[in-house]
């Protein structure tokens, strides 16, 4: 292991003193072969040490992993309450509105609607089809910007094949959303 070392320190040793090859100076060749000198590479235990005080900072990485524990709720509950997002979409008479909620939170994390001026002004209707593809795309890139990409989406059953919700749905997916969750992982312990 040692020998196979040496020589590709030679190597490039040898390399950096053909580059450095002075026209009229040996002045010049004098500090080439001082800046050959090269770091001792660190071994492979050292890269694999971790700090027994690390302290990982970002609170949705067990999410993301599909490793964070789900609130199973009961089975008797609707909706169901095993998720780490929740999408809901509502159609009132007037407007339309979804809102994206965590588990552990009964104040919505995102939102967005109809009744938002810079969404209202460009929209004709505020209740209509396009309106309900408008929010969507508006809703997907804020989860974007806010580092969510996959949530639970579970329409009531007889809402579901409305031309409405599925545009929401098309402008949610267009905007790089995964509206299914992965199933969660257990590890043994």
């Amino acid at each position: 292991m040692a020998l196979s070392d040496l020589n590709r320190c030679v190597r490039q040793l040898l390399g950096q003193i053909q580059r450095c090859r002075p026209v009229a100076a040996t002045n010049q060749t004098a500090r080439c072969l001082s800046q050959a000198a090269s770091q001792p590479e660190p071994s492979a235990n050292e890269n694999e040490a971790v700090n027994p005080t690390f302290v990982n900072r970002n609170p949705r990485n067990l999410e993301q992993m599909a490793l964070a524990v789900k609130d199973r709720g009961w089975k008797t509950t609707w909706p169901h309450r095993e998720f780490y997002h929740r999408l809901v979409f509502s159609r009132t008479q007037h407007y339309v509105t979804a809102q994206v909620f965590s588990s552990s939170s009964p104040v919505p994390v995102l939102t967005c609607s109809t009744t938002e001026w810079a969404l209202k002004k460009e929209l004709a209707s505020t209740r209509c089809v396009a309106a309900c593809q408008a929010v969507g795309e508006v809703l997907a890139r804020r989860c974007q910007q806010a580092g969510i990409t996959r949530m639970v989406y579970r329409a009531i059953p007889w809402a579901y094949r409305s031309d409405a919700v599925q545009a929401f749905r098309k402008g949610m997916k267009e905007g790089g959303i995964t509206l299914s969750e992965p199933r969660r992982k257990y590890i043994g312990t």
